[in-house]
């Protein structure tokens, strides 16, 4: 069980939630002093999740032991928590066991393998839980860069957006922070799947220092994926390109497929056709 990071994930999610997002059904307990903050008060939480506010408060100064399955889904359903949310609180109580190895996975499913050599036309990689770029089509060397030209450690997400930059495509300006939050809510997630990954620790101590957008989303406990992400690119051979880059997680494992596509009949999906 993390207790310093159940509590601050606690502490962050109800200071997210406001009165007015609360169910109309639901009584909030009256407020005895003025609110500082919008957020919700502890005891407000206590009182939707029907424990103690003492136990709760318990809870947000990591004092509390740990708390049973029954009063985490209380807690979820009071801070309408999202499944990943819910899945990161239960890692953090210590409800759910981490990686057997300790670290990210290093063998690509063969049907991952296979789906991934289909995507005809479609840039697409897979990535494990660090942002390993462990496999990739033909489409996606060409859109941004001939991963096996690089070493093991430079194929990485996080690498490549931060200290590596030897790519085919560059980014609009000001588009940095979209992908920042991404990587901290994987990353977030990633650290409790696998709380023994030295390496994966060493990556996350890494970006934080290199990137503001990326130290903000961590400190403030992130951990809702963004499935899709709009990017504006420039490419050498095709010019601007406007895409989506989508992720997919693949079930019974650790990896997750990224693809880029764009919208049907843009000059974007020509350009990607050309490449």
């Amino acid at each position: 069980m993390s207790s310093q990071g159940l509590a601050a994930f606690l502490r962050r999610r109800r200071e997210e939630l406001r009165p007015e997002d609360v169910s109309a059904e639901a009584t909030l307990p009256p407020g005895r002093r003025a609110r500082r903050t919008p957020g919700l008060r502890r005891e407000e939480v206590a009182a939707l999740a029907q424990v103690s506010v003492s136990y709760y408060e318990r809870l947000e100064q990591a004092r509390a032991p740990r708390p049973s399955p029954q009063v985490l889904a209380a807690l979820a359903r009071a801070l309408h928590l999202t499944e990943a949310e819910r899945d990161h609180l239960a890692r953090l109580a210590g409800q759910v066991l981490p990686s057997e190895n300790g670290g990210a996975p290093e063998h690509v499913p063969e049907d991952a393998q296979q789906l991934l050599g289909r995507l005809d036309g479609i840039p697409a990689y897979i990535v494990n839980d660090r942002q390993d770029i462990v496999a990739w089509n033909a489409a996606a060397a060409a859109l941004i860069t001939d991963f096996s030209r690089l070493t093991p450690d430079e194929r990485n997400v996080t690498h490549m957006s931060t200290r590596f930059r030897a790519t085919l495509c560059t980014g609009a300006p000001g588009s940095e922070s979209d992908f920042s939050q991404q990587a901290a809510a994987q990353l977030r997630a990633a650290s409790v799947r696998h709380p023994t990954d030295n390496v994966l620790a060493e990556l996350i101590n890494e970006f934080a220092a290199h990137d503001p957008d990326f130290a903000s989303s961590w400190r403030n406990h992130t951990v809702r994926p963004t499935p899709s992400v709009r990017k504006n690119l420039h490419h050498p051979t095709v010019g601007e390109l406007e895409i989506d880059r989508h992720i997919l997680s693949l079930p019974g494992s650790d990896f997750s497929l990224v693809m880029y596509t764009a919208e049907a009949g843009s000059p974007s999906a020509a350009a990607l056709k050309g490449l």
